[in-house]
């Protein structure tokens, strides 16, 4: 069956005008006219979706989530569950990227593969990088650069922690070693290859980044840092890391709209910006002492509501800030059919309402996830 979305406004994320878009599984097929009479008369069944006065944007791209749960650090009863794929889809999310965090030990590297392969044979697109905080830090076969060329769905290594208490402390040398890995990983398998860290509230903010890039060899593509809203002295040294050509992303939280703005009045790189979720991820509060004292559990559907919240509250606009959730994203994991609208992309498509942008429609690899703001596919495990 084909299916036909018809009188939206398309952004690529570039705006292309009211255009349909014609499609038949995740191979989308033709955008622009389309002769309905014709399909008709050679007796093609096609499915019609009526996108006026609607946004049709690529599905969005979630850099960063914890498959099978996180957190831990307030012990055992703090672990975060398993993510589901209806909390993707709720977002408009059709392409994620999963890892482990601080547990390494509890959590395993192949069962978040195997959770990756189940999303996926649920619905949606996954990738996942490999290894946590640590360093040494886990695999899955004997090291870092083999999981990146053997095993399809690693695309580099996260997380790991600097300027944090939970990080494995690690040297600059060592550090490059892990680069060094990522990127000739990459290089071999023609995947991104990069090193995903996460950045904690210490005030090394990303001095061994930048002390990469000044003593090895390293494409600066090569090291992609998030977590970078933890402070303004934090993110300014974000906004230099991203001047000199790599990639740096927001958490979507509360203030990330407050954020963007400071990043491009800051003069900041907008095409080496990102956004993530850190879906399923744990949320602690530790006081100056170290204890934790509070927790909460991030959801992926935020990284939909702030990138819509950056639009409605805080005067960027939807070419800017697109982006952040589609193209660049993307561009930094160098998944080639992801994030745009094209005859060579995938069918991966959310429809927003044009006067309040909520989210209408989603479809997946050209499956309806969503319908008139209702899911329409759940996990195997989940109640209806």
């Amino acid at each position: 069956m084909l299916t036909l979305i018809k009188n939206g406004d398309i952004l690529s994320p570039e705006p292309l005008g009211r255009r349909s878009i014609l499609f038949a599984g995740n191979e989308v097929l033709h955008i622009g006219e389309i002769d309905e009479a014709a399909l008709a008369s050679a007796g093609v069944e096609i499915d019609v979706i009526d996108a006026n006065g609607a946004w049709v944007i690529p599905g969005l791209l979630d850099p960063h989530v914890h498959f099978t749960g996180g957190g831990g650090e307030g012990g055992f009863a703090t672990r975060t569950p398993e993510i589901q794929i209806s909390d993707f889809i709720s977002g408009g999310i059709t392409t994620a990227v999963g890892l482990l965090g601080t547990d390494g030990t509890t959590r395993h590297m192949t069962s978040l593969l195997a959770k990756a392969r189940g999303l996926e044979e649920e619905g949606m697109t996954t990738y996942i990088y490999t290894g946590n905080y640590d360093v040494d830090t886990p695999t899955i076969t004997d090291n870092a650069k083999d999981d990146i060329i053997l095993i399809d769905k690693i695309v580099g290594i996260a997380e790991i922690a600097i300027s944090d208490s939970r990080s494995g402390q690690p040297t600059v040398e060592e550090l490059s070693k892990l680069a060094a890995q990522a990127r000739v990983g990459g290089l071999l398998s023609g995947k991104a290859g990069v090193v995903h860290f996460h950045t904690g509230p210490g005030k090394g903010y990303l001095s061994q980044l930048h002390e990469l890039l000044d003593r090895y060899e390293l494409p600066p593509t090569t090291l992609y840092a998030t977590h970078i809203s933890r402070s303004k002295e934090l993110f300014d040294d974000a906004i230099r890391l991203a001047a000199r050509g790599s990639f740096v992303d927001i958490t979507a939280a509360d203030d990330t709209g407050e954020w963007i703005r400071y990043y491009k009045e800051s003069g900041g790189d907008l095409n080496q910006l990102t956004l993530s979720s850190d879906g399923n991820g744990s949320l602690p509060v530790f006081n100056e002492a170290g204890e934790m004292i509070g927790l909460g559990v991030a959801s992926a559907r935020t990284l939909f509501e702030q990138f819509i919240s950056a639009v409605n509250d805080h005067g960027m606009t939807l070419d800017e800030t697109l982006p952040l959730v589609t193209s660049n994203t993307a561009r930094a994991l160098k998944l080639g059919r992801k994030g745009r609208i094209a005859t060579d992309a995938d069918a991966d498509f959310a429809i927003l309402d044009k006067d309040t942008l909520e989210l209408r429609d989603v479809f997946a690899k050209g499956r309806r996830m969503m319908k008139d703001g209702e899911i329409q596919v759940f996990g195997t495990f989940e109640k209806r």
